[in-house]
Parts: C-alpha cells; sequence; structure tokens
C-alpha cells in the first residue's frame, strides 16, 4: 500500500502575498470551491488576524467547503490564534497552522528572542490553538537555516504539546535537494516522538529547487507537500502543485506515496487562479502551459503520432487539457450558461448577478462567433472585478484614434463619485493615450510597475485580458480587464487597479514582528 501524501494548498494565503494578488472574499470562495473539486486535502484559507476582510474571508470559506480541511493562519500570539480559531468555527474539518522562527538571524533581528524564550513561546502557541480544534499545525519559520540541534528540541517539545503535523519551511528559498532532504531525515530519525505527527515540507523557489526540495523531502519521510496553484506566492513563488502531483503520479516508481487529487482539475484551477489574480501562466510552464503539450520539432511530432510515449510521459487529458473544450454561442440560452459555468465552478448568488453575467454572455456572442470555457471564466471575473467595494471610478465610454505619422489620441469619459468627466489625451500608442486621459482625470499619483496583454483563446476575436500593476506608497494592486477590444480592455484594467487602490485593503503580514 501507498503512504498517503496530504496535498496542503496554501494560494489564498501564502499565494495571495504576491505583490497586487490581493482577492476578494467572493474570488477566495471561487478559488476555494475550485481546490475542493480538485480534492485538496487542505486549504488555508487566509491568515485571519491580518484583517477584518481575512477574518471573513477565511470565515466564509469555511462555511462553503465541506470536503477539505479549512486551515487559518496564526503567529504565536494570543489575538492571532483566538482570531484563526473562530474564523475556522464553522468548518466540518478544521486546523490551525501557528509558526515561530527558529533561525538564529530570525531570533536575534526580528522576535528579539532567546532560544528559551521561542522554545517556550511554541509550547504555548501549540496548546492554546489546542483550546480551538485537535488538528494543530506548527512550523519553526526559517528551519532552513536553523539549528538542527535546536529543531529537534523545538519539534519534540511541540509534539508534546499537541502537534499534530510539523512543517518545515525553507522560507527564503536557500536550500537545495540533496540539503533539505537530509535535513528530513535526520529530524525524523532524532526526534523521539517524531512517529506522532505529520512532517511536511514548505518550500518557496528562490532559487528555481521549490518543486525539487519538496519531493527530496518526500522521499525522506514527508508525508505532506504545501503548495500554490501555479507556483503563485512572495518572490519568486511557492512549490506548484501542479508539478509536485504530477511528479508524483508520473514517477509511481520512485516514489511510494500517491495523492487523492483529481488531476483533471488541474488545469481549470490554473486558469481560474491566474484570471483572478492578472498573473499570467507563461507558455513554456510545466502542466499547465500553453505550450507543455505541443510539439513543433518535426522529429517530435512523428514520434508522438506514432507512438505517443515516445515524447510525452503524461496525457493531456489527465491534468484537463480535453476537457475544456465545450463551445457556446449566440443562440445558446440561459439555462445552458448557467449550467455550463456551474460545471467550471462558478455560480451565482442572486438571479441577478446570473441574469448581469448571462447579459454581458450575449454581448459577446455577438462580437465573437465561438465562446469557449476560457472565455466564460474571463468574462464572469472580469465582470467580479469591476465589482471593487465602494468603487470610485468606472469607465463610461473610450474614443480613441491612430493615424499612421500623427499622435495617437484617447477620449475617456469616467464616472467618478456620482459625477460623469472627461479627458482628451495623446500618447505614443492608443493605450498611453487612454492611460493618460485617466490619470488626467483622477490624478492618483500612482506608478505604473507592470502592463500585460495575453489572448484567452485563439483568433484574432479572441478576448483579449489585460493585467495593470501599480504602486503608490509602498502598497501594490493588480486590475484585470477583458474584451474582444485590447484597448477598452487595458482601460478597465487600470480602472480597476485604482479602485482597489481606493479601497481600504490594508493589511497585516504574517512574518512581521508581532
Amino acid at each position: 500500500m501507498k503512504d498517503h501524501l496530504v496535498i496542503f494548498d496554501t494560494t489564498l494565503r501564502d499565494g495571495e502575498q504576491s505583490p497586487g494578488a490581493s482577492m476578494t472574499k467572493e474570488e477566495k470562495i471561487r478559488i476555494a470551491k475550485q481546490l475542493e473539486k480538485l480534492q485538496v486535502d487542505v486549504i488555508e484559507a487566509g491568515f485571519p488576524a491580518a484583517s477584518q476582510g481575512d477574518f471573513e474571508s477565511v470565515q466564509a470559506v469555511a462555511s462553503v467547503v465541506k470536503d477539505s480541511t479549512i486551515c487559518g493562519l496564526a503567529r504565536a500570539v494570543e489575538n492571532d490564534i483566538a482570531r484563526a480559531g473562530e474564523a475556522i468555527k464553522p468548518a466540518n474539518s478544521g486546523r490551525i497552522h501557528t509558526f515561530i522562527a527558529t533561525s538564529p538571524i530570525h531570533m536575534e533581528k526580528k522576535l528579539r528572542m532567546s532560544p528559551d524564550e521561542v522554545v517556550e513561546r511554541a509550547v504555548w502557541a501549540v496548546k492554546r490553538a489546542r483550546d480551538f480544534t485537535d488538528d494543530v499545525e506548527f512550523s519553526p519559520e526559517d528551519a532552513g537555516r536553523s539549528d538542527v540541534d535546536f529543531l529537534c528540541r523545538v519539534i519534540e517539545a511541540v509534539i508534546d504539546a499537541g502537534a499534530t503535523t510539523i512543517n518545515i519551511p525553507d522560507t527564503v528559498g536557500y536550500n537545495v535537494p540533496h540539503q533539505f532532504g537530509n535535513l528530513f531525515k535526520q529530524l525524523i530519525e532524532r526526534i523521539p516522538n517524531s512517529d506522532k505527527a505529520i512532517f511536511s515540507a514548505h518550500c518557496h523557489n528562490d532559487l528555481g529547487l521549490a518543486a525539487a526540495n519538496s519531493l527530496a523531502a518526500v522521499r525522506n519521510g514527508a508525508r505532506q507537500i504545501e503548495c500554490t496553484i501555479n507556483g503563485l506566492g512572495e518572490r519568486a513563488g511557492n512549490t506548484a502543485l501542479e508539478e509536485v502531483v504530477m511528479a508524483v503520479k508520473t514517477r509511481q516508481d520512485i516514489f511510494t506515496v500517491d495523492t487523492r487529487i483529481n488531476t483533471r482539475e488541474i488545469l481549470a484551477a490554473s486558469r481560474l487562479v491566474s484570471n483572478i489574480t492578472g498573473f499570467p501562466v507563461q507558455p513554456n510552464k510545466a502542466i499547465v502551459g500553453a505550450n507543455a503539450f505541443a510539439h513543433e520539432s518535426g522529429i517530435h511530432q512523428d514520434g508522438v503520432l506514432k507512438h505517443r510515449e515516445t515524447y510525452e510521459i503524461m496525457r493531456a487529458e489527465d491534468v484537463g487539457w480535453s476537457t475544456n473544450k465545450m463551445v457556446m454561442g449566440k443562440h445558446s440560452g440561459r439555462n445552458a450558461f448557467k449550467t455550463r459555468l456551474e460545471e467550471l465552478g462558478v455560480e451565482f448568488e442572486t438571479e441577478q448577478e446570473l441574469n448581469e453575467a448571462f447579459v454581458r454572455f450575449k454581448e459577446l456572442a455577438d462580437r465573437k462567433h465561438e465562446i469557449y470555457d476560457e472565455d466564460l471564466q474571463s468574462l464572469v471575473t472580469d465582470n467580479n472585478t469591476q465589482r471593487v467595494e465602494n468603487e470610485s471610478f468606472r469607465l463610461v465610454s473610450l474614443k480613441v484614434s491612430t493615424e499612421t505619422g500623427e499622435s495617437p489620441q484617447a477620449e475617456v469619459t469616467l464616472w467618478m463619485n456620482g459625477d460623469e468627466a472627461s479627458a482628451l489625451s495623446t500618447g505614443s500608442g492608443v493605450v498611453d493615450a487612454t492611460f493618460k486621459a485617466i490619470e488626467s482625470l483622477v490624478n492618483s499619483g500612482s506608478s505604473l510597475l507592470l502592463y500585460s496583454v495575453s489572448n484567452v483563446t485563439n483568433g484574432t476575436d479572441s478576448l483579449g485580458e489585460t493585467s495593470v500593476r501599480l504602486e503608490k506608497g509602498g502598497r501594490i494592486v493588480n486590475g484585470q480587464g477583458s474584451d474582444t477590444d485590447i484597448v477598452t480592455a487595458s482601460a478597465k484594467a487600470y480602472i480597476n487597479a485604482l479602485n482597489k487602490l481606493e479601497s481600504d485593503l490594508d493589511k497585516a503580514h504574517p512574518q512581521a514582528p508581532v
């Protein structure tokens, strides 16, 4: 019998810490439902103490997800643990994940605590978390740079206190596979009560080794991997769920473990997270990239046609590539529209929301002959991005003109806090002119950090998705927009980002000093 490998998804928590990747409660619920369809074992839904919004999001996810354990992150302090305990209360199965740093540099420079004080606080935190749930996970932050003897001491103490999962994080992505795997081997062998807990790996991808390090940990006794969809996360990101799951599934000759993941839902999860966060998936990304199963070389094409295994080690169908090809059009009815979106994991809370989305679908169908699942996902996501709470700005109309040898122009009319205002600007291109016209109206004082465009499907009538990243006063937000007209999509994305800058999204960072 193969051991069960627990898949702990932290897209909604660690993934959301990517600059500009903050999600609304509704967006978190959509992703959580897809993760449930994916059959993820544990969903780390957020850091409840970060803000009231984060608390409500975790609580909402705990209320709607029934088949996955819902986890809340908490520093080793009273308020964090109490908030996490309250947030996960509605869950069928709830977990609190508490942590404290154990590396010399973190203890001295950040915590300003002695090793003895860290052990005492860690034990207290686990015992306090046990007041809310029997499922408690403990992480020695920056374990990858911690003294092994001290790690053994801390971990033995927290297992005695009631921790059921011990997570070993490579917080700064510093480790390499043989080193990280050996760390797990040492800990499991040296800690007397290690058999009383599941050991977990949480790796960051700063050196591009997150998946390799996680798999090395599994080879040395880890039975949980913490990961995110598309490898989303701070800096260079986290371990990509799709990579470690398919590595274990494909190389059963190497791994003595298996997961319960429904791999056919991987692509749907990837696209949903990409649409909501505005972080596009690179074409050559393993498993979920557009080129992951493409063969351009004549020799490769010939080999695949003769026998698939010559150049393909996985079937595209196994990760969902063949399931997202349903075509809808202008004659498709409301019920078919609703049913297909439900199959894609999208549900509407009210009839009004469904009716609004259906109107947008019909408008798109008049401009685009064939509408694919990817278009539907983008359409619904774009509709939701326009629903920033207490939005300050809304696009009313856009008129652009461009002519060879002349400066492109854009005339924009915005709804601004109840009034309409218009502006005309020129630029190096129509998108540049559009952004300048918007800025002349709102005077946001923000800096444009990123502007990217991607097509949802093939063809010149494809929906275009645009992402805009703005920074102001150290705060970074992403805006998304989609339209068959790329300039309109760009304006929507810019306005969406401006609305996020105006909204109250400030939250605490879990690794900030208490």
